[in-house]
């Protein structure tokens, strides 16, 4: 800098110094604030600083591996390139707030008659947490800079992964998620685009070496290869993206996870570094870190809003979420669980009715099976009907 000033005009080189001070204010005033609200790091990077994004994002579509995700392939174009979705930004801030267990996850694995829900679900909804955050932060930032801002936090087409690694907070592990040398794991990220022109962080490099747990760890085999994953076989997307019946041959891998994942996140060894999160509504609720199956399998849909209250769970509704439950019911061999199964047999919902058959072929005996499946009810829907031909029932 010293020596392009030199060679410059006295009256612009005073100009430079005044907006790389600028610069320095201002970044720091927003890292400042982002301390202050609680976000737990906060760096910089420049809108087309993921120039390998548009082609990454065109072979996982290619792919197929996001799956019913249409959503990615109808905003491809924006989610590859900032600056398409804001012509105007000129500098992106990713916020990274911790949100770690204050145990290990996988430890709810081994209570098949309890449900095992992903950690970041088992309170508040992050999106609204960080969200409010995020408005305080860029509120105080445009007033004091003057200049316009846009927050994000899964709520439009940003690529926010690979930003957090250009930006320095960690870098996309062969998981494909964000791993941070201080927090493993267990970062929740947000973006804040800008007009300012803000100093530049520097970008985090791959610290995976040959490491593979994550990719092993995965009991559905979702990984094609590292730093790629194919979400039609990943239980985070079976147990809160999909619609429908899962795939019979994966139901039995799934376990009792009943809303999401966290086996390929606890896996990796950069987690012992990681403490639990500080935010008190990011901390995990008692009654959600493994409630029992025999009462998430009564829930109505009130009983199921009320419950899930401010929960990101919430989201995917009731009829879903006891899919789910049903699934974990027939990997339990819980013979205790088979009168709630034969209730939700009856259940208007069709998705809760397939999967309370497919739950009972596996928890009842053969004859006790074909006993039930001699008094059953007429059936008129075809997922239904295809759940009872795949019990083997004609």
């Amino acid at each position: 800098m010293r020596q392009r000033q030199e060679s410059l005009a006295p009256g612009d080189a005073l100009q430079t110094d005044k907006l790389d001070r600028r610069r320095e204010v201002l970044t720091s005033f927003l890292k400042d604030e982002a301390r202050d609200k609680g976000f737990d790091v906060c760096r910089v990077t420049r809108p087309d600083s993921i120039p390998q994004a548009p082609e990454r994002l065109a072979d996982f579509l290619g792919q197929g591996y996001h799956g019913t995700m249409d959503w990615m392939a109808e905003t491809a174009d924006r989610r590859a390139d900032p600056r398409v979705l804001w012509g105007d930004v000129r500098s992106v801030v990713l916020f990274g707030m911790n949100y770690g267990p204050g145990e290990d996850p996988r430890s709810s694995l081994e209570r098949s008659d309890r449900g095992a829900i992903s950690v970041y679900a088992q309170n508040r909804d992050y999106h609204d947490v960080i969200k409010g955050k995020l408005k305080e932060v860029a509120t105080r930032f445009a007033a004091r800079a003057g200049e316009d801002v846009k927050v994000f936090v899964d709520t439009a087409p940003v690529m926010e992964k690979p930003l957090a690694e250009q930006a320095g907070l960690g870098w996309q592990g062969k998981h494909t998620n964000l791993v941070s040398r201080e927090f493993g794991s267990w970062l929740f990220l947000g973006s804040l685009f800008t007009t300012a022109d803000l100093l530049i962080d520097e970008p985090e490099r791959d610290h995976c070496g040959s490491c593979r747990a994550c990719l092993d760890a995965c009991p559905t085999d979702a990984f094609p290869a590292p730093y790629k994953i194919d979400a039609r076989r990943c239980i985070s997307y079976l147990t809160i993206e999909h619609r429908g019946p899962i795939d019979p041959a994966l139901r039995p891998l799934i376990g009792n996870r009943i809303y999401g994942c966290d086996d390929c996140l606890a896996a990796c060894p950069w987690n012992k570094f990681a403490a639990s999160a500080s935010e008190m509504k990011l901390k995990a609720r008692e009654d959600l870190k493994a409630p029992p199956l025999s009462f998430l399998l009564t829930l109505d849909d009130a009983s199921f809003r009320a419950f899930f209250s401010g929960s990101p769970v919430k989201r995917i509704g009731r009829d879903r979420f006891v899919r789910n439950c049903l699934i974990a019911a027939g990997n339990s061999g819980d013979a205790g669980l088979i009168d709630v199964c034969a209730t939700l047999s009856k259940d208007m919902s069709p998705t809760v009715r397939g999967m309370a058959v497919w739950a009972l072929s596996r928890l009842m005996r053969a004859g006790d099976f074909a006993n039930f499946a001699a008094r059953r009810q007429s059936e008129a829907d075809t997922e239904v009907l295809a759940e009872w031909k795949l019990a083997g029932v004609a």
